[in-house]
């Protein structure tokens, strides 16, 4: 029996890749903002409803590069959350910043709002919250304190491409909003990312980071890295858009399978869609009560890795807590995360996921128990 893994790549049909590919040949333009990276780029503008989006390699530049625009002082603070990919914090270090972390709520594990106030200090510059499992922040509250502390807002949306809330797309709030295009998300390009804004000053200094610092054919005006998408993950970005209504929709059944099959179980806490949102369905993670259910998530994991199903205990660890940063953060000050972290499990996931698939699953999940 082959094995289940947490995530599976939704991928085009052959043919109608390999039809861009043809004209990419004959070009032979493969990256360099090409034909296909400008129509890509056209194409997100549209369907994501705002002024301006720059591509990226990938999620992680997006993020970095959109931290290093802002020109933020060295050692300045970022409020952020540590229940995230290494992504986050990373983006946050690299640029020679400040994490300062703050708790998550329970109920959607994303920044929460009633403890971000009191982190603000004179050496805060910006918030960079966090979207979690298609789960949004609360974006209304995060915009009110970043007006009345004039504070930047940069979104890690990485789990909540095509989503909207309240009618808006979620691409539009914040300063910046970032993407990734990953192959384990709902909607990818191989590998790639894009950050998402209003401010076309902000854009010319992104395209500048992305490219080497260059503004012109004999002039570098910075610092820049290499941050280009290249022509085959745009090629691959625009199928998979073709696709993206209709991955949704299969994730949405396979959701609602799964809630079929565990809903109701106690000492199980399931991901419930939160109001007024339009969910892309990214992932399926589920609370452990060891108390409750009798068995703990590793218990759990372990008894669905021996039958080849490769479950994710994501997020753990917190982020605070990786090696790397031994000794500098205490996650002990952020104890909704600790504690979730320490329970979560998410289960595979994918628009082409078996119902019978989903059924073997929730079977030997419900089989542990006690």
């Amino acid at each position: 029996m082959q094995n289940i893994f947490v995530t599976r790549p939704s991928i085009p049909e052959f043919d109608k890749y390999c039809e861009i590919l043809k004209d990419i040949w004959e070009t032979r333009q493969l990256t360099n903002m090409g034909k296909y990276h400008k129509i890509f780029q056209a194409k997100l503008i549209e369907l994501l409803n705002v002024s301006n989006v720059e591509l990226f390699t990938n999620g992680h530049m997006a993020l970095e590069l959109s931290l290093q625009a802002f020109n933020f002082p060295r050692g300045a603070e970022i409020i952020t959350t540590p229940f995230t990919f290494a992504s986050t914090t990373h983006a946050i270090v690299r640029n020679n910043l400040t994490p300062v972390f703050c708790d998550i709520n329970s109920e959607d594990y994303t920044l929460d709002v009633t403890k971000l106030e009191n982190l603000i200090t004179d050496r805060t510059c910006a918030i960079m919250p966090v979207h979690v499992y298609g789960n949004i922040c609360n974006v209304n509250e995060i915009n009110r304190l970043a007006k009345k502390y004039s504070l930047k807002v940069i979104y890690d949306a990485a789990h909540a491409f095509g989503e909207k809330f309240d009618g808006k797309n979620i691409a539009e709030f914040g300063d910046v909003s970032c993407f990734s295009f990953h192959a384990t998300k709902v909607f990818n390009s191989i590998e790639g990312g894009a950050a998402c804004f209003e401010d076309r000053n902000l854009g010319i200094k992104l395209y500048q980071l992305k490219n080497f610092g260059i503004s012109g054919p004999e002039s570098v005006d910075g610092v820049g890295a290499n941050a280009k998408m290249n022509e085959f993950c745009a090629a691959m970005g625009l199928c998979n858009l073709e696709n993206l209504g209709e991955d949704i929709a299969k994730r949405k059944l396979i959701y609602e399978r799964y809630m079929e099959n565990l809903s109701g179980v106690e000492g199980l806490k399931l991901n419930f869609i939160q109001k007024n949102l339009e969910s892309n369905y990214a992932y399926f993670p589920v609370i452990f009560n060891e108390k409750i259910f009798g068995t703990s998530r590793n218990e759990v994991f372990a008894v669905l890795e021996n039958e080849g199903i490769l479950a994710r205990k994501y997020f753990y660890p917190l982020t605070s807590d990786f090696k790397c940063f031994h000794g500098k953060f205490d996650s002990s000050k952020t104890p909704t995360a600790l504690r979730i972290s320490k329970r979560v499990l998410t289960l595979p996931f994918y628009a082409d996921l078996d119902f019978e698939d989903v059924d073997r699953i929730c079977k030997l999940i419900l089989s542990c128990k006690k």
